[in-house]
């Protein structure tokens, strides 16, 4: 497309020019550069800016959080020995060990001993359930025998 010389003089009849504002067009005015000259790095590693810009600072770096959970030398570190327990309770775990036995060992001893307690202590009426039951039979009976009174003395009064 080729443009005419009376073109651009429309156009700049219409839009105006940068030194003047568009007759045509009330309020317009050309849209300006905002640099005349758009060397950036050359106009910032000049002299004349670098010579009053301020030093670079540093940034100052802090350490990153580390989760003691995931990390296992960090809970070494917070924890000592945690290792340790968590290899003997892996064993602890694991049929066939020495640790696994002693642990089965302990296992079968307190469920004895459990039976043996409860053998001894809660049999018959001395059981927490039953105990505690009897309370409230003993409510119940109280307030069956005062309702049979009202009803005796109900049926009292309406007989006469």
């Amino acid at each position: 497309v080729i443009f005419t010389e009376s073109a651009f003089k429309k156009l700049s009849e219409i839009y105006g020019t940068l030194k003047s504002g568009a007759p045509l067009k009330k309020g317009y005015t050309l849209p300006r550069a905002a640099m005349d000259n758009a060397d950036l790095a050359r106009i910032i590693n000049s002299t004349e800016v670098q010579s009053v810009l301020r030093p670079k600072m540093e940034r100052s770096t802090h350490a990153m959080k580390r989760n003691a959970l995931k990390n296992k030398e960090f809970m070494e570190e917070l924890n000592p020995g945690s290792t340790e327990r968590k290899a003997s309770l892996q064993k602890a775990s694991e049929k066939g060990t020495a640790e696994f036995e002693d642990v089965q060992k302990k296992k079968k001893a307190r469920i004895e001993e459990s039976k043996k307690y409860n053998k001894e202590n809660k049999k018959g009426d001395d059981t927490f359930y039953k105990t505690l039951m009897k309370a409230f039979e003993a409510k119940a009976a109280a307030d069956a025998a005062k309702k049979a009174a009202e009803k005796a003395e109900e049926e009292g009064e309406d007989e006469e």
